[in-house]
């Protein structure tokens, strides 16, 4: 019986250890998100002009997201039919969308006060949690998706305020694709116009 249960004992424990990441990656992973949130609020807050906050971010972004597993994810099914110049192209000015859009959002926030508050495995990933402490206002809950190693990590999506990048812009691009007639043209021609206006 003793050693039955020091077997059980001993399987817990190792389930446990492969769950849970290893100590140092958890504080890799923390420490990563905490310095990334930390210069993600300062280049985006009130002080700063738009087109400086756009370009900083834009350096944030092509540095630590994944910016074609990203790209690709949106696209879904749509990327297997795109031919490698549309895909090349799309990947370009979706970086760019995603960086003038998420710098106006987040900009809301410039300046406040951000903290990481956990983290979690999630199959293959890393979830770190963190919040941004408003004034006026409850916190805004931020969940960053990590893949890679410590020293390597990749952002591969964010939830603010419980609503996921990837799967918003999916919608969103899908519907575009879908009322021209499943061309991924009509998509790219869509981003070109809107990306042809200044940052505001």
């Amino acid at each position: 019986m003793i050693r039955r249960c020091a077997l059980i004992g001993a399987l817990l424990a190792s389930l446990v250890l492969l769950v849970l990441p290893p100590p140092a990656a958890a504080q890799d992973a923390r420490a990563f998100v905490g310095a990334l949130g930390q210069q993600a609020i300062q280049v985006l807050g009130p002080s700063v002009a738009p087109a400086q906050r756009v370009a900083r971010f834009r350096e944030l972004f092509r540095n630590d997201f994944d910016v074609p597993g990203i790209g690709q994810f949106v696209l879904g099914r749509y990327w297997r039919t795109a031919s490698p110049q549309e895909q090349q192209e799309f990947l370009g000015l979706f970086q760019e969308y995603i960086v003038r859009a998420y710098s106006a959002r987040l900009g809301e926030y410039g300046g406040e006060p951000f903290r990481v508050t956990g983290l979690r495995p999630a199959g293959d990933e890393t979830i770190v949690t963190s919040e941004i402490l408003r004034q006026n206002g409850a916190p805004i809950q931020v969940d960053w998706y990590l893949a890679g190693a410590p020293g390597r990590y990749k952002i591969t999506d964010v939830y603010v305020g419980g609503v996921s990048m990837k799967v918003t812009q999916r919608d969103e691009f899908g519907s575009v694709i879908q009322r021209n007639g499943g061309r991924i043209g009509g998509l790219i021609e869509l981003l070109q116009q809107k990306l042809a206006a200044p940052p505001r």
